[in-house]
C-alpha cells in the first residue's frame, strides 16, 4: 500500500451508508468495490489527489478503527462517537458535521405513566420504586455511557442500566426494563409501542459526521481529502 493512500471507513449498510456515498457522488467520485472483503477504492480521484481506499464497516466499528489509526477518516454518527470510551474519543477529531443522519437520543416511558412528565417526576418514581419493590428501576439502552452521564448530571441516581441487544422499544412490555433510552428520528416507533419522551428527556442531538484520526489529521494527503470532501 502506498503511504499516500488515505483509508476511509464508511458504514456498510443502511441509510447512513447511502447518504455517505452521496457525499462522494456529489463530488463526482465513483466507487469500485470488492464485494467479498468489503474493500473498495475511488477510481476517478482528481489529479494530484491521494489514492482513496474505502473500507466498509459497521458504524460503531468505524469509530473503533479510526481511534486505532487503522483508517484515517470515517463517516459515522455523533451519538456513536460520544458513546465511545474517553480513550477512544481523545484520538478522534470532528472534521465536519453533515446535514443527514439526524436523530435524538431520548428517555422514553410508557404512556400509562401519566404522572411522570419530567426527570424530577422520574427521580421520585425511582425512589418509590426502590422502597416498595426493593430494587432499582431498569432502563434498557444501547447507549449506557451517555444515559448514565445524563441522568447523573440531572441528579437521578436510583436506576439500573440494562444492555439492549435488539429492539429497545419492546423492553417495557417484555419485562426487561421499565423505561428506555433510545435513538429516534421521528418518534413514530416510540408512539407505535405506546411510549413517550419525557419533556426534558433529550440526552443528545445527533447527526452524521466526517471524523478524522487525530494523528492522521497532520498528513498532507489526509488534509487534501478532507478539503475535497468538505467542499
Amino acid at each position: 500500500m502506498s503511504k499516500n493512500t488515505v483509508n476511509i471507513g464508511i458504514p456498510s449498510k443502511g441509510r447512513l451508508k447511502q447518504d455517505t456515498i452521496m457525499v462522494f457522488n456529489k463530488r463526482r467520485l465513483s466507487f469500485s468495490r470488492d464485494e467479498r472483503n468489503l474493500i473498495g477504492k475511488i477510481i476517478n480521484s482528481p489529479k494530484n489527489c491521494p489514492e482513496m481506499k474505502i473500507v466498509y464497516l459497521h458504524a460503531r466499528e468505524c469509530i473503533d478503527q479510526l481511534s486505532l489509526n487503522n483508517i484515517d477518516i470515517c463517516f459515522s454518527g455523533l451519538d456513536l462517537l460520544k458513546e465511545s470510551e474517553i480513550n477512544i474519543q481523545k484520538n478522534i477529531l470532528i472534521s465536519k458535521k453533515l446535514n443527514f443522519g439526524k436523530a435524538n437520543l431520548v428517555l422514553a416511558i410508557p404512556d400509562l405513566w401519566i404522572d411522570v412528565q419530567t426527570l424530577l417526576d422520574l427521580d421520585e418514581v425511582a425512589d418509590e420504586f426502590k422502597k416498595k419493590k426493593k430494587r432499582l428501576i431498569r432502563i434498557a439502552t444501547k447507549y449506557p455511557n451517555l444515559t448514565r452521564q445524563f441522568l447523573y448530571s440531572k441528579g437521578v441516581t436510583q436506576f439500573q442500566l440494562v444492555q439492549s441487544l435488539g429492539s429497545t422499544e419492546v423492553a417495557p412490555y417484555t419485562g426487561t426494563a421499565e423505561i428506555i433510552s433510545d435513538i429516534t428520528s421521528s418518534g413514530t416507533t416510540l408512539k407505535a409501542n405506546k411510549l413517550r419522551i419525557l419533556k426534558d428527556g433529550e440526552i443528545l442531538k445527533s447527526e452524521a459526521c466526517m471524523l478524522v484520526n487525530k494523528a492522521s489529521s497532520k498528513s498532507k494527503s489526509v488534509k487534501k481529502i478532507i478539503q475535497l470532501l468538505s467542499k
